[in-house]
């Protein structure tokens, strides 16, 4: 009797151990699983359709299943973005990144230069030029002497030498005049400006103001027509993220793929999701520049959505380089992060 009770002692103190190893070994793996980590990521400009898809990601849950908790900022365009990455206050953000490259690129450019795009979100560049039907702009050589509105200091000003010189434009009198991006389609339709530059999913709100000031639609000539390796927005991160934290990086953009994928496969969700977000923003015309973007996003083929591939990147630079906008030197891994574009 007295080995039976010992026995049994014996057996449920080995029990209570393994008990409790079994739930430190849970507590531990809860914790794991629990422990994220905290990123801000910024948005290309504001909150636009265009970024729709990080607020998806958000909603969604996307970065919660990606073990990350992504605090969302407005962006304020590419130069400001940068500034951000590059103090740190930002972990990623979306910006045009043709621009970035022209930025980093030219010669006794101060612009940061450590940054490394992790996610195509435009596989074509959206920077175009427009002009009101019936003005004399028929085809991008009649841009000759005339007076362009554009942002100050954007890619479409930067980069118009390089198309010019592609789509046989001469570019003798071309004039260019700043304006706030909320003016072009009032600079167009007042006849202060002759032509605009912009991004084609702007063209619902420059068509917009033309037709209600002379009852005329837009022409669009893209970029892309005789730039057709240029990139449009990316998600880009700061080298040293990308070299210290790859795993990070990986998940962050799997995340934002997913986000992107989505929105574009439900812009009206989409769409009024982001209004939720930003009451300022209108739903109907955000689900408008998810449809009109959403080309760019899938030109590569449904399967490409989100790449960058060294070929394409390395075509890209020939272009620029040949335009004469960036010096000689870049190479693809100067702006990419080719590891995050392979599957974990």
């Amino acid at each position: 009797m007295i080995r039976s009770n010992r026995t049994a002692t014996v057996l449920c103190a080995t029990l209570t151990l393994l008990a409790a190893a079994a739930c430190d070994s849970n507590s531990g793996s809860n914790t794991k699983s629990s422990a994220k980590d905290h990123i801000t990521y910024v948005t290309a400009f504001g909150a636009a359709g265009r970024d729709a898809f990080a607020w998806v990601a958000e909603q969604k849950g996307y970065f919660r299943d990606a073990g990350i908790d992504v605090q969302i900022e407005l962006g304020k365009a590419a130069g400001e973005n940068l500034k951000a990455l590059a103090s740190g206050k930002a972990q990623f953000t979306t910006l045009d990144l043709t621009g970035a490259m022209i930025s980093a690129g030219a010669k006794n450019s101060t612009a940061y230069r450590d940054f490394r795009a992790v996610l195509a979100v435009h596989q074509r560049t959206l920077v175009s030029i427009m002009a009101m039907q019936g003005s004399g702009i028929a085809t991008p050589k009649d841009l000759k002497g005339k007076r362009i509105a554009a942002a100050a200091n954007s890619v479409n000003q930067m980069l118009f030498p390089g198309y010019a010189k592609l789509a046989g434009i001469d570019t003798t009198g071309v004039r260019w005049i700043a304006v706030q991006p909320v003016q072009l389609g009032p600079a167009l339709a007042s006849g202060k400006a002759d032509a605009l530059s912009t991004f084609l999913i702007g063209r619902p709100t420059i068509e917009k103001a033309t037709v209600q000031a002379r009852s005329k639609h837009v022409v669009v000539f893209p970029y892309s027509t005789y730039l057709p390796d240029l990139y449009g927005n990316a998600t880009v991160t700061s080298a040293s993220l990308a070299a210290k934290s790859p795993d990070l990086v990986k998940r962050f953009r799997t995340a934002l793929l997913k986000g992107l994928k989505y929105t574009i496969q439900h812009p009206d969700e989409a769409g009024k999701l982001l209004h939720s977000k930003h009451p300022e923003t209108d739903a109907a015309a955000a689900t408008a520049e998810i449809k009109l973007m959403t080309p760019s996003v899938t030109a590569e083929g449904t399967e490409s959505i989100g790449l960058i591939t060294e070929a394409r990147m390395q075509r890209a630079i020939t272009s620029l380089q040949s335009a004469g906008v960036i010096q000689p030197g870049m190479t693809p891994q100067n702006v990419v992060d080719f590891a995050a574009m392979k599957a974990s």
